[in-house]
This record gives C-alpha cells, structure tokens and sequence, in this order.
C-alpha cells in the first residue's frame, strides 16, 4: 500500500513539473538559420550628424588699393596773423568773428586823421619847395645872362645853379613824403590779404595799437584748398617716388577712429631731405576742401595709395587662420564637408584679407566657427556672408 502511494505521487509531481517549465524552454517549430548579412552596398546610409554650425562666405573678386598708412595734421593753405603797420587808436572793427571773407575786405579801421594831417602837411611842404624852386630858376636865367655880359662871375652863376638841383631834389622828397602819408592813410584801414575765415578778435575798439606789437589783431586762415602734412618711414622713399613720377599720388584723409572718409587728394610735396632723428620722410597733401571737411589743427589718418591690385581674390580677414605650417583656410565642399587649404595672403587692410595663392573666385569658405573644425568634418551653415565689401 505504502510503494503504491509513493508511485503515485511521483506520477503526480511529473505531471506538475511539465506544466510549470517556461514558455522559453517550450520545444517549437524548428528555427530557422540565420539569413547572411546583405552586402555593404545594399544597407540604408546611416544617417549623417547635424554637423558643426559655421557662418560661411563666398571668395570674392575687388579691386584691392595698395596702400601706406600714416598719422597726419591739417594746415591751412595760408595762415596770416593780421596785424597793423602805423600807430593810432583803434576806430571800428568791421567784421564778425568765424566770418568767411575775401581779399582786400575791410577788417579794422585806425583813427585816420594823424595821417590825413600828415598828407596834407607834406603837400604844403612841396608847394613850398616849389615857388623856391621856381624863384631860383628864374634867378639863374638872369645870373646865366649876366655871366655872358660879364657882369657876374661864374662862380656866382654856378652856386644859382646848385640851388635849382637842391630845389628840385626837394620836390623829389615831398613827393616822397606825400607818398608815405598816403601809404599810412591805407594802413589806417586794415584788410584781409587773402580769402579765409576769421578767427577771434584779439584786439577790441579803443585800443591803442603800434606797428611794433608783437601781438596780432586777429588771423585769418585759407582752407580752400587746404594741406594735410604727414611723415613716412624712409623705407618707403624709392616706392613713393617711383608711384609719384607716374602720376600725382591720391590720398585720402579719414577721421581719427579711421571710419569716416573725409576728404581725397593728391601728394604735392616729398621733402628734399630724410629727418635723421627719427628716419622719417616728411609730405604734404593739398585737398580742395570744398566742403570744409579739413579743418587745420586736428589729427587725420591718411592713406597714400600707391596702386591698386586689379581683380583679387579676397575674404573677410577672420576667414584666414594662423597654423603651424602658415595660413589655411576651411573650404567647404557641395556635401557639406570641409576641407583645409593652405593658402598665401598679399595683405590685410579694413577687415578684408588679400590671398594671392589657395583660394579662387566664388568659392565657399568657412568665415566664423573654424576653432571646432578638422580636416573633412561636416558643417551646418549659418547666415552666409560676402567674402569682400565693393
């Protein structure tokens, strides 16, 4: 009874343990084998990443200046300090300061009467002399017919005749006289020797003023045209004066931050001489100045054009970086990949990068975000910038 009971508990614990084994231990259909990985050819492209994002340009074709900077200071064409040749009180002032005037305008009137006396003084003078005169000549008339009767000697005859000469050279003086009067009568009213503008009046009415003062009245400056004196290292000597024998250098006259444009014109003076104290070559520039742009005094930077580089390549400077074999530039190609190019640049002025050899015309370049670049990397492009301005 006991191995019948046994027996039948194992029959029972067999039949529980089948139904508890997992769903993987399960027999199944058999599996099938694994179909063989499809050729490289025949799989999807993976899926490229966003790339890195860069702001890009375009190679640009300009004309290019070649040019010489410098620091420069505007001087009037002509500076005069006005002052007065006579002596006399200071009677009117006939012009309001910071006025544009002409030459030959009237500035300031000295009392003129001293110098009308004086005229008028000086002709009595010369009336004087001139009855003398004519007294003395009738008397060696009279003497010359005496002598050649005999009646005078000639010694009488030649002492009349030495008193005409003096006579007549003291007309000469009064007119003389008379001359500088007038002359001092012109000064008394004082003009503008040249076109300008007025400064401010040193001198009010009232004043007495002499021709000895050192001080001035008042100065007037011509701005039209007007000059820009600037200094060059000497190196520069043998181009300046090969560019200038062809032709009138340009220059061009720019604010002080060096943004702004002022003025443009020509080189009309290379100095005769190398300053030795600081190996400098000293020129001037004349501007015309029409719009009174230039004004003497202040501080301009200038630029000597010496020629222009007639359809280069050129890129903002930010494009071109520094590495340790020189300058390279990140190209980037029609499926969005870069590629590094060495390449040679002729020169960098205003933000615009010349490159004579490594990059030609419409390219597209990589201008900002290059520092996360390598050789072949993939970039997503930003706002796209020209490669040159005009």
């Amino acid at each position: 009874m006991k191995k019948g009971a046994i027996a039948a508990f194992a029959v029972l614990a067999i039949t529980a343990g089948a139904l508890l084994v997992p769903r993987w231990l399960e027999p199944s259909a058999p599996v099938a084998a694994p179909a063989a990985a499809a050729p490289a050819a025949a799989q999807a492209p993976a899926s490229p990443g966003p790339g890195v994002p860069v702001i890009s340009g375009t190679v640009a074709v300009a004309d290019v200046p070649v040019l010489l900077n410098a620091i420069g200071t505007v001087q009037a064409f002509n500076m005069v300090t006005i002052k007065s040749r006579i002596d006399g009180q200071i009677v009117g002032v006939e012009f309001t300061e910071g006025q544009n005037v002409k030459a030959g305008s009237p500035l300031i009137r000295i009392d003129p009467r001293p110098f009308q006396a004086a005229i008028e003084q000086a002709e009595a003078v010369k009336e004087r002399d001139a009855a003398q005169l004519a007294s003395a000549q009738a008397d060696l008339a009279r003497s010359a017919d005496l002598v050649g009767r005999g009646f005078k000697s000639r010694q009488t005859y030649d002492q009349q005749k030495a008193l005409v000469d003096q006579l007549t050279a003291s007309l000469k003086g009064d007119d003389a006289q008379i001359g500088t009067a007038r002359l001092n009568l012109s000064y008394a009213t004082i003009r503008s020797p040249i076109d300008g503008r007025l400064g401010a009046r040193l001198v009010d009415i009232g004043n007495m003023v002499r021709g000895s003062d050192a001080a001035g009245l008042v100065t007037v400056a011509q701005l039209k045209p007007i000059f820009v004196n600037f200094t060059l290292a000497q190196d520069n000597i043998d181009r300046i004066r090969e560019h200038q024998a062809k032709g009138p250098l340009e220059v061009q006259a720019y604010s002080g931050d060096g943004k702004n444009l002022r003025a443009t014109g020509k080189v009309t003076l290379i100095d005769n001489a190398v300053d030795q104290a600081t190996g400098t070559i000293r020129l001037k520039a004349s501007f015309a100045n029409d719009d009174e742009r230039l004004w003497p005094g202040e501080f301009v930077n200038v630029r000597v054009v010496l020629t222009v580089r007639k359809g280069v390549s050129t890129v903002p400077a930010q494009t071109v970086q520094d590495g340790p074999t020189g300058h390279y530039a990140y190209v980037i190609k029609d499926d969005n990949t870069v590629e590094r190019r060495q390449v040679d640049v002729a020169a960098v002025q205003d933000g615009i990068a010349v490159v004579s050899k490594g990059l030609a015309p419409g390219e597209k370049i990589v201008v900002e975000g290059q520092y996360r670049l390598t050789q072949g990397a993939r970039v997503r492009l930003a706002s796209p910038k020209r490669g040159a301005a005009g």
